[in-house]
């Protein structure tokens, strides 16, 4: 199924803060487009260093940028396409915090 990245203006805002990370979110964009997933671990085929996050979570981290980013998001697969939320966008120590505090589970900024 193809993919519906849902509130991708997100990532530019981040990237307008972040201006070091464009290249690295463009690719990973890029890869989210192309894309045909029809099971979780179709995600982690794709992205292998990506984590499902728990197991009814419903939750993946991606690795952006050879780990200098993650991104948290939420995924549903549907009838027609893969719905996929972005929840938290932040660096690698931004993430340790995040966990250090149980938050990645829950965290929804966006």
């Amino acid at each position: 199924m193809k993919l519906h990245l849902i509130k991708e203006q997100t990532i530019w805002d981040y990237v307008g803060k972040q201006a070091s990370s464009e290249s690295s979110f463009n690719r990973w964009l890029l890869i989210l487009r192309n894309t045909d997933w029809e099971k979780p671990e179709d995600i982690i085929r794709t992205f292998p260093s990506a984590d499902i996050l728990g197991s009814d979570s419903n939750r993946v981290v991606f690795n952006i940028g050879g780990n200098n980013y993650r991104v948290i998001c939420k995924y549903m697969f549907g009838a027609l396409k893969v719905h996929l939320f972005i929840k938290w966008i932040g660096t690698h120590a931004e993430y340790t915090k995040l966990c250090n505090s149980n938050q990645q589970y829950i965290v929804d900024d966006f």
